[in-house]
């Protein structure tokens, strides 16, 4: 309802509004093909068809892809380097951009490259979240467990998480060598 009291109806889409649609979303957010779709799916559930023949949700994302509006690949790198400078692991890069639709070559290529900054993220992690050298005092047992339970959600490994979790305050663990 408007503050006037009647109810805004939205028209229906067409392949022109659809296609503008999907145009407004792509200049606004980086996006995968898979979510591209997902998006303009919603958008026709929300308001309907208005046409004889069914909507291509699907031809409209390619020809977006070929028109480089949307490159999975582009998104996956970009995604993994803002999640990885979040503080978050590979487990967890790779399974985001899983629900994002990214096929397996760019997930397992930024994954890769998530791991190979495997020890950065799990320090900016620790910083973020005041854990071991950046905590004010060590942890009570309980507290250590629920650390190490919010560094393996994060993505990283177990040996990692007991590295930092266990640091003492002030002292950061030395880099690991692979």
């Amino acid at each position: 309802m408007t503050r006037y009291g009647k109810e805004k109806r939205r028209s229906c889409l067409d392949s022109a509004s659809l296609r503008d649609l999907a145009l407004t979303y792509v200049g606004r957010f980086a996006t995968s093909r898979t979510r591209l779709a997902r998006y303009l799916d919603r958008k026709l559930a929300e308001r309907g068809w208005e046409g004889e023949e069914e909507p291509d949700v699907e031809g409209l994302v390619a020809r977006f892809a070929e028109l480089g509006y949307v490159d999975d690949g582009a998104y996956a790198r970009m995604k993994g380097a803002s999640m990885e400078r979040r503080g978050l692991g590979a487990r967890r890069i790779g399974a985001t951009l899983r629900a994002d639709g990214i096929g397996e070559a760019e997930r397992l290529a930024t994954e890769e490259q998530a791991r190979a900054g495997a020890w950065d993220a799990a320090d900016i992690f620790a910083r973020r979240k005041r854990i071991g050298p950046y905590a004010g005092q060590r942890p009570d047992p309980k507290l250590r467990e629920r650390q190490l339970a919010a560094f393996l959600r994060a993505g990283h490994s177990m040996d990692v998480a007991r590295i930092w979790v266990d640091a003492a305050p002030g002292d950061v663990p030395p880099r690991e060598e692979d």
